[in-house]
């Protein structure tokens, strides 16, 4: 039996660095075991044997790729119920928090989204208000399920790993009956960058870029980083809605979050002030943004980005 269950949703042919992270904190709550969707080939099997777990889950329908959350979250009771897990572990996205909602209610389970930290205990850590307090929480119930933020936690193996087992689990046929399907999906083009909400480095833009993203995109991409974006920037058109980062759009957790043209409202706050390190550029001195920036640079990010990209491409050599 395990005491923890990581859900794993992975539409591709190899892991997201996100996942590799849950089950590095799902190890410290005892035996671990996956409900995994998605193609599970040797590597990825290797790989998560490698991570701690000990019994590879997987839906009695295989891929759940072409279904919504209602299926999903009722493959994960099934597998809950199936490893005896009291800890149930999923990625702290939208469709993630979701699930773990839908999740709470089937299993009666107390829910705990926005972690960043879980104790061996189940005390789960937690950043609120816009990052301004840390907090702690514990459920009372049976189990508990956690959604984690990414870049939290460093991914560790395993000291020592075996081949997982495998097992299959039914999905019950009236979540499957009653749900919406995916009909046809169109394929976002490739940037090259990471992943906003994993990335490990990330440049948003504000309002100052005056729809002029080209500098923001230029020091990203010799910093290996994601983009992102103010509300204001989206809403103006200047860049997609899937880089908005904030309160309404995506909330990430880098190692380093270069801020430039964006005041640094409340709404704007809340998606990034749990970032390691803020780096705020901004012509107003008095700018919000440089209340929570661990440095801060007063000046017109026009000058200062391509200074600062022209500088780490020599760097580079």
């Amino acid at each position: 039996m395990a005491n923890a269950l990581v859900f794993i949703d992975n539409p591709g042919a190899a892991l997201k660095k996100s996942s590799l992270e849950l089950l590095t904190i799902a190890r410290s709550l005892g035996e671990t075991a996956v409900a995994f969707t998605g193609e599970l080939n040797d590597d990825v099997a290797a790989t998560l044997g490698a991570f701690g777990a000990s019994t590879i889950f997987q839906p009695s329908l295989g891929n759940l790729d072409e279904y919504l959350v209602g299926p999903k979250a009722a493959y994960l009771a099934a597998a809950v119920e199936a490893s005896g897990a009291t800890a149930v572990l999923l990625d702290n996205s939208a469709e993630g928090k979701e699930i773990a909602g839908r999740l709470g209610i089937k299993l009666n389970a107390g829910v705990i989204t926005d972690v960043v930290g879980v104790d061996e205990d189940g005390t789960a850590h937690k950043s609120v208000l816009a990052g301004s307090y840390n907090t702690t929480a514990k459920a009372t119930t049976p189990v508990t399920v956690f959604s984690v933020k990414a870049n939290n936690v460093e991914p560790v193996a395993a000291g020592t790993a075996s081949a997982p087992a495998t097992a299959t689990v039914d999905v019950p046929a009236d979540a499957v009956a009653n749900s919406a399907r995916i009909s046809a999906r169109t394929e976002k083009p490739a940037s090259g960058r990471p992943e906003l909400s994993e990335a490990r480095i990330v440049v948003a833009g504000g309002r100052g870029v005056d729809g002029d993203f080209g500098p923001v995109e230029e020091l990203a991409d010799v910093l290996g980083a994601a983009v992102g974006a103010s509300r204001a920037a989206t809403d103006a058109g200047w860049i997609g809605h899937d880089a908005q980062v904030g309160q309404t759009g995506v909330t990430v957790s880098p190692q380093l979050y270069i801020s430039a043209g964006i005041s640094g409202a409340i709404q704007q706050k809340a998606g990034m002030q749990t970032s390691k390190v803020i780096v705020a550029i901004n012509k107003d001195a008095e700018s919000p943004v440089f209340e929570i920036a661990d440095y801060g640079i007063i000046g017109d990010l026009f000058k200062v980005l391509p200074q600062a990209t022209a500088e780490i491409k020599k760097r580079k050599g």
